[in-house]
């Protein structure tokens, strides 16, 4: 069956993806009076003479936010907050299935920057984490950016930090194969909104040096005219050799292309262009912006693409659950860039030298390790960059 017909009838029969399930009995009075009133007293009390006592009595030290505005769900585009809901419940179900992590989604009716990060800060007391979700760029980073300031506790963009870290630990191992030093090769990045900008400057605090961004319009280049605040300071950083152009012209020579961008927009002839042992990570969904058979006739040595019916699929599952249980684990108080590049080796880490090959540079997403690794990484970064707070 297919499987658009197959998922519809399935959320029509789970009504919901989620449940909130209770870990006391209510059974008789004293069950009653302990688990609420008057007994419940005691632990409001407790919680007004020292707030971090809410990790300790309520389930708080183990609750996530996702939270979305509904403006860029999947590749849906802005369909808004009601019809984000079955994705937001998808990846609640996730954080419990690979990290153990309870999460609840909330799908906020606005679009304005202001009342996004006040919602979400009188929120914030009721969780130990939170994860925004398909929120459109350029508002992603403002709200994020802001909330980060003002909470103290984790504030995490999945569709950026989250997509580059997996696309890092993806090519510290693609490079392995290849035989490439990450601090000599040439990366393309095709897309510059959220994902793209993210991918990129983590990227470069892993030790890429020649980085070239491009967007709709074509490379990315300082001083160009009419960037926005975020490509002003992308310009700034990458493409220091004011290459101008296309993304054809961006791919000459490049080791590495890494598209987020749309469907069918790279051709076989414009990857033969590309330089020997060419990584090509195209990841457009569903459609990518070639397929791996087209970019290994124009001589791509490894690709990988958000895709599960082709080898190396670059699936965030892999990263977020992880890097919020280790950051529970500490109490962290951000998720920071230590921790984000710690989450990258941990993920490149599972998949053994051994085992590495062209269509094998990351741990499948059921592999049982994932989530205890990446958590450990993430918690053990945490307490040596002085923001784990247990």
């Amino acid at each position: 069956m297919d499987i658009k017909i197959e998922a519809l009838k399935k959320h029509e029969e789970w009504k919901g993806k989620i449940e909130v399930i209770s870990r006391t009995p209510v059974k008789n009075r004293e069950e009653l009076s302990l688990a609420y009133t008057p007994g419940v007293a005691q632990p409001c009390l407790e919680i007004q003479k020292d707030i971090t006592k809410s990790y300790e009595l309520t389930r708080r030290h183990n609750l996530v936010a996702v939270i979305t505005d509904g403006s860029a769900v999947l590749g849906l585009g802005d369909i808004g907050p009601e019809a984000g809901m079955p994705v937001m419940e998808g990846k609640c179900a996730l954080f419990k299935e690979f990290a153990d992590v309870d999460a609840f989604p909330l799908c906020i009716k606005t679009q304005d920057v202001d009342e996004l990060v006040r919602t979400i800060y009188l929120l914030s007391g009721s969780f130990g984490g939170i994860n925004l979700e398909d929120i459109a760029a350029p508002r992603c980073f403002e709200v994020e950016r802001r909330l980060k300031e003002i909470c103290d506790i984790p504030v995490f963009h999945d569709d950026q930090h989250g997509t580059a870290i997996v696309v890092a630990a993806a090519l510290l191992n693609a490079l392995k194969v290849v035989k490439k030093d990450i601090e000599k090769i040439k990366v393309v990045i095709n897309g510059a909104g959220s994902a793209g900008t993210a991918i990129g400057m983590h990227l470069m605090k892993l030790g890429v040096k020649n980085l070239i961004m491009v967007d709709r319009f074509g490379i990315i280049c300082e001083g160009m005219e009419s960037l926005s605040d975020a490509h002003k300071d992308l310009a700034k950083v990458t493409n220091r050799d004011h290459i101008e152009g296309d993304l054809s012209d961006a791919l000459k020579g490049a080791d590495v292309f890494i598209g987020v961008s749309a469907p069918n927009i790279v051709s076989t002839d414009m990857i033969s262009t590309m330089a020997e042992g060419a990584i090509v990570f195209a990841m457009a969904n569903p459609v990518p912006e070639i397929l791996p058979e087209e970019a290994k006739k124009g001589g791509a040595y490894i690709v990988g693409t958000g895709r599960s019916d082709y080898p190396n699929q670059i699936n965030n599952v892999v990263a977020f659950p992880g890097i919020f249980r280790g950051a529970l684990d500490v109490r962290a108080s951000d998720i920071n860039d230590e921790m984000k590049m710690a989450a990258s080796y941990a993920i490149a880490s599972l998949v053994s030298d051994e085992e590495l090959n062209r269509d094998y540079i990351l741990p499948m997403a059921f592999d049982e390790r994932i989530g205890k690794t990446v958590a450990k990484a993430v918690a053990d970064a945490a307490i040596k960059s002085k923001v784990a707070r247990i």
